[in-house]
């Protein structure tokens, strides 16, 4: 299944596209795509709905974060081959582990905004993976049962704030509209091999980003069980998996996002996004 929220910011209902690429209202069934509803159980139960007779949702409304009341949006750093060597950095033994802030999450079509006194903010087209059931010291057999589906991130990143304001990442990662997710959570029985899908993004047209999950340094499942070692995974937590070659940052001459700026990006069988780059503005 493709799972969806859509709607104002805020207002979103829950959905699911169907097999036509139609999108079907699932509010009449369940309240809200969250944590509650990311288990095997329920996802079993909503497959088993006929999703020709759910009702129709007319025109082309906005899609939001797929999953609602997310705890814990993490990030993995340097996390594919062919990055870590763009970036002329070593290839890490164990995963690198950040936070984005949750106050970060947007909608996958919705605008990213330039933070105030951004000199170097980045794209990074990632896997996304969403947790269904709580994951506490999983081996790495066991990790895949614990993933309620797959999702696009755009992991935005201010590289000034990353790397020169400090040892923390953080800061970098977390600045308003920096976590485009979306635009659908497909479920884990959908997504067949997870190490093996392409990725691509393009900036105003031309391509910058290109890649495969199959150049991954640690798989999902390595991921998810060294992860669960350090915290507790619940339902609903997002972790951006690493982004593949060409991102502003290790390119020559480097090139970053600046008002006006049009970015496309997706991952093969799990959806597209497309995002426009605005100047900041003050709530």
């Amino acid at each position: 299944m493709k799972l969806v929220r859509y709607g104002r910011p805020g207002k979103e209902k829950p959905g699911l596209i169907d097999d036509e690429g139609k999108l079907r209202d699932l509010s009449g069934v369940i309240d809200d795509i969250g944590p509650e509803q990311l288990s095997d159980k329920v996802l079993r139960k909503l497959d088993k709905i006929p999703h020709a007779d759910l009702p129709l949702v007319r025109g082309n409304p906005r899609f939001g974060v797929p999953v609602s009341k997310i705890g814990k949006f993490i990030g993995i750093g340097l996390n594919y081959y062919d990055h870590a060597k763009e970036m002329d950095l070593p290839i890490p033994t164990e995963p690198i582990v950040f936070m984005k802030a949750i106050s970060c999450l947007s909608g996958p079509d919705d605008p990213v905004m330039l933070p105030k006194g951004s000199k170097k903010t980045d794209w990074e087209v990632e896997l996304g993976v969403i947790i269904g059931t709580r994951a506490r010291h999983v081996t790495v057999k066991d990790a895949e049962k614990h993933i309620a589906g797959y999702c696009v991130v755009n992991d935005i990143s201010e590289r000034e704030f990353q790397f020169e304001r400090g040892s923390q990442w953080d800061k970098g990662k977390g600045c308003d509209t920096f976590g485009p997710v979306g635009p659908w959570l497909v479920t884990r029985d959908e997504v067949y091999f997870p190490d093996k899908l392409d990725l691509y993004l393009e900036l105003n047209g031309k391509r910058m980003q290109s890649g495969s999950t199959d150049n991954m340094i640690f798989s999902v499942p390595q991921i998810i069980s060294y992860l669960s070692q350090f915290m507790t995974l619940e339902p609903g937590d997002v972790i951006a998996t690493g982004t593949p070659p060409g991102v502003g940052n290790g390119r020559k001459p480097k090139r970053f996002l600046k008002k006006g700026d049009f970015m496309r990006l997706g991952i093969a069988g799990l959806g597209e996004q497309q995002q426009d780059v605005i100047a900041f503005q003050q709530y």
